[in-house]
């Protein structure tokens, strides 16, 4: 592990890059922010001590995090220091979010929080509503938060600091993004991954990232396992990863002062070498970029000892280091005793503002960290440049006919997006692109690679705009970093396994819904999935690769900022894309198969469905403007095509029959508009579904979905839906079906079953279609294929007696 020698730029006696007066103006900030920082987790009132601490001055319920919070303020007063000597554009990413006093004490030394929240005002009153806010009803969370000025990263979950930190750096050729990684955190596997991030930047197009692995020894109870390790091993695994570490330590601040400045003006030396050789053509070998590693003591500055037991730099200084400061007259004592080791007389003048020395200290306008325009992405935000996805349409002469790979479709278009958004549009898949049918967006640009490359390799390049990496996490990080400082992206990625990212969309989704409250914050551009390779084309991979649950998940989040679409064709799929990548504030979800597949409307009737998000297919309905019989209802591309069987076998054996068949393209119509924007009215409901005539609904997830969504509808009582059981395994596309009771036979049973005049004269016809069913297990059993009459299946109307659809058994073969 290299340290920097911090008198190799030292100022004349100082010992040291700073000099005594910026040494001691730096240590004041420090001491501020900190001070700052205990009063918010503590205090509710005498701000500035200005008479003796008392009980009513302590909050009631403590909560917070102080250990990890020095030493955020610590690099805070030391990026400050950069920042303004040489002019930079820095975004700090703090890993250790659940230290959020410390970014709110900053923002608000440097006078953002005020800008924002006026009624937090830098005087004594502000400082007072300053403390009493945070962690306290009505106020603002205890951890970096949507609320918090300078933030992009919530802390209430942590792994993801370094892939956001990436992805905010990616097409910012001027930001270099701080990144503060907590010993904790190091030890999670999306952190673990994240490292790779140096890989696929680009210094001729990217800004940098420098981490800064903050090691303070101990997580809530438990030591750290990197901060546990010989220094070499150490060294030696973050070499491993392609970094250069140098490593700032100890515990006498002016030391630690002088060695991050040095260290700090080292490492920007170098980011700004290897920036300045790569945008002059060098074309060598990727660079090894430099990162810190901060060891300090855990809660340095705290108390030493509370209660006879070690506090600072141990795991009690974690969070609250002693919680009865409200009804311990000792322990009120020594948090006095704490808060006046900072001097606030020194700080704060008679007003309760930062004195001059400390107002001053921080740089100007846009560049302080806490006003910076990349943690606010909606300032930076600029629509796309869209092409008419109706030039990537494909031509439909008669619905239900065809086999075209609605996912390729696709990827004409996002190839196009691409082409005319080459600074502010990537697209993320985990090592899937190709698989997913998008391969053609590598005909305008490369994959990201920075590594080694071989000359057989596929589309491998440092400017490359396919992200690609075998890590789910990774690639939502990158892409929430891109989204969140002011970028687009399209996230595909296998049905099964995006589940490996819900924590992730749950945390951005609660960002967004927590930004929509907050004035200052500006929309930005949606988080868009693509959920491909589904549940009913998992046939080959089996079972292990076969969850559509992650819709479900989605559904639990707040109705204002979450949308399903699950088209049934490419052109459906086109005009949902676009919409998609025209929103803001959502996560859009569409789920679609990459297989050939049927072909149902042309690209008007797909824009005017999308449009509506549900409606009747008249082409494949026979009520006729009557009340229907019975409601065949359909939401994705496999159910799609299983319901316009059973319609087609239906018709044919019963003439008269009276069927309206439903198509859902926008999952969240179903529900009812007091529940979500998209929702139907009640009226609207039940003049599509009726109120009293059973619905035969084939959904391509979970079925008990639908009926959450449906329950409070005066029909639900007829909504009988049929999706994924739970059944499957390696076998045919047809037979993952009839597992799952969703196919074509399943259907048309159900409908006899349940509309009254077919029960008394259907049970012939319903037992051939069990007989149909058991030709089909013993049919797949010996051939390992679907029967030809379902291989080959297309739309063709009504289907009379003797055809496949509805006619005789398929004759065995002998």
């Amino acid at each position: 592990m290299v340290t920097v020698d911090a008198g190799a730029a030292q100022d004349a006696g100082t010992g040291g890059p700073l000099g005594p007066a910026e040494l001691e103006r730096i240590h004041a900030w420090w001491r501020a922010a900190n001070y700052l920082s205990v009063g918010q987790i503590y205090l509710m009132g005498n701000p500035l001590l200005r008479e003796p601490l008392r009980s009513e001055h302590v909050k009631p319920r403590l909560l917070g995090h102080w250990g990890t919070t020095p030493g955020l303020n610590l690099v805070y007063a030391h990026l400050n220091r950069v920042i303004a000597a040489r002019d930079l554009d820095v975004l700090y990413v703090m890993g250790p979010g659940h230290g959020g006093p410390g970014p709110v004490a900053a923002a608000w030394l440097e006078g953002t929080y005020s800008e924002v929240y006026p009624e937090v005002s830098r005087d004594a009153a502000g400082m007072a509503r300053l403390f009493t806010q945070f962690s306290f009803p009505g106020g603002i969370p205890s951890h970096v938060a949507p609320e918090t000025p300078g933030s992009v990263h919530e802390g209430g979950e942590l792994g993801y600091a370094l892939s956001h930190a990436f992805g905010a750096a990616f097409d910012n050729p001027g930001l270099v993004v701080a990144a503060v990684i907590g010993d904790g955190e190091a030890e999670t596997g999306p952190l673990a991954a994240a490292w790779h991030g140096n890989k696929f930047l680009d210094p001729r197009q990217d800004g940098a990232v420098l981490p800064i692995l903050h090691l303070n020894g101990y997580k809530i109870a438990n030591p750290t396992v990197l901060a546990r390790i010989p220094a070499d091993e150490l060294d030696a695994l973050l070499r491993g990863y392609g970094w250069a570490p140098y490593v700032v330590e100890g515990s006498d601040p002016a030391l630690v002062h002088q060695s991050l400045a040095a260290t700090l003006d080292h490492c920007l030396d170098e980011i700004a070498a290897i920036q300045r050789r790569a945008r002059e053509g060098d074309d060598g070998e990727r660079p090894r970029w430099p990162m810190i590693v901060l060891r300090s003591p855990k809660g340095w500055t705290g108390p030493v000892e509370v209660d006879g037991h070690r506090v600072e730099g141990s795991w009690r200084s974690h969070q609250v280091p002693f919680s009865n400061a409200r009804g311990d007259d000792g322990h009120r004592r020594v948090l006095e005793e704490w808060l006046r080791s900072y001097r606030p007389e020194e700080l704060f003048d008679s007003d309760g503002a930062p004195v001059p020395a400390i107002r001053d200290l921080h740089p100007a306008g846009s560049r302080r960290m806490s006003a910076s325009p990349h943690a606010n992405g909606g300032v930076l935000l600029r629509p796309l440049r869209l092409p008419d996805f109706r030039d990537s349409a494909v031509p439909v002469t008669e619905p239900g006919t065809g086999a075209v790979e609605a996912t390729r479709v696709l990827g004409t278009f996002l190839r196009d997006v691409m082409r005319e958004n080459m600074q502010t549009f990537r697209v993320f898949s985990p090592d899937e692109n190709d698989s997913n049918r998008l391969g053609a967006v590598l005909e305008v640009t490369d994959r990201a690679w920075t590594a080694q490359r071989y000359p057989d390799d596929d589309h491998l390049a440092p400017g490359g705009r396919v992200m690609e990496i075998l890590s789910e996490h990774t690639c939502q990080g990158w892409l929430e970093g891109y989204l969140l400082t002011g970028r687009h992206g399209f996230f595909s990625c296998y049905e099964a396994f995006v589940h490996v990212v819900d924590s992730m969309v749950n945390q951005h989704a609660k960002w967004l819904k927590t930004t929509n409250g907050i004035p200052w914050r500006r929309p930005i551009a949606s988080l868009n999935y693509l959920l491909t390779s589904h549940v009913w084309r998992q046939d080959h991979n089996g079972f292990s690769h076969q969850d559509p649950g992650f819709i479900d998940h989605v559904v639990n989040k707040k109705a204002e900022v979450v949308r399903v679409y699950l088209p049934p064709d490419a052109n459906t799929l086109l005009s949902v894309a676009d919409h998609c990548l025209r929103s803001r504030q959502y996560v859009n979800v569409i789920v679609a198969g990459k297989q050939p597949a049927l072909q149902y409307l042309g690209i008007d009737d797909a824009v005017e469905h999308c449009t509506k998000g549900i409606g009747i297919w008249g082409w494949a309905s026979s009520d006729g403007g009557r009340e229907p019989d019975v409601v065949m209802a359909c939401a994705g591309d496999v159910p799609t095509m299983e319901t316009l069987a059973a319609v087609q076998i239906l018709r044919g054996w019963f003439p008269d029959l009276a069927v309206r068949v439903v198509n859902v393209v926008d999952l969240m119509r179903l529900q009812d508009d007091r529940s979500h924007p998209h929702g139907l009215s009640d009226r609207e409901f039940d003049s599509l579904f009726t109120v009293d005539r059973p619905v035969v609904f084939a959904f391509h997830g979970y079925p008990w979905l639908i009926h959450r969504l449906t329950y409070r509808r005066t029909n639900h009582r007829n909504v009988h839906v049929r999706g994924y059981v739970e059944e499957g395994t390696t076998t045919t596309p047809f037979d993952m079906c009839v597992l799952n009771g969703i196919d074509r036979y399943d259907l048309a049973i159900d409908v006899i079953d349940r509309v009254p005049r077919l029960q008394a004269v259907g049970a012939h016809h319903r037992d051939r279609l069990r007989d149909q069913v058991i030709e089909h297990r013993r049919y797949v059993r010996t051939h390992g294929e679907d029967l030809p009459e379902i291989r080959d299946w297309q739309w063709s109307g009504a289907a009379g007696p003797g055809t496949s659809g509805g006619g005789p058994l398929h004759e065995p073969e002998a």
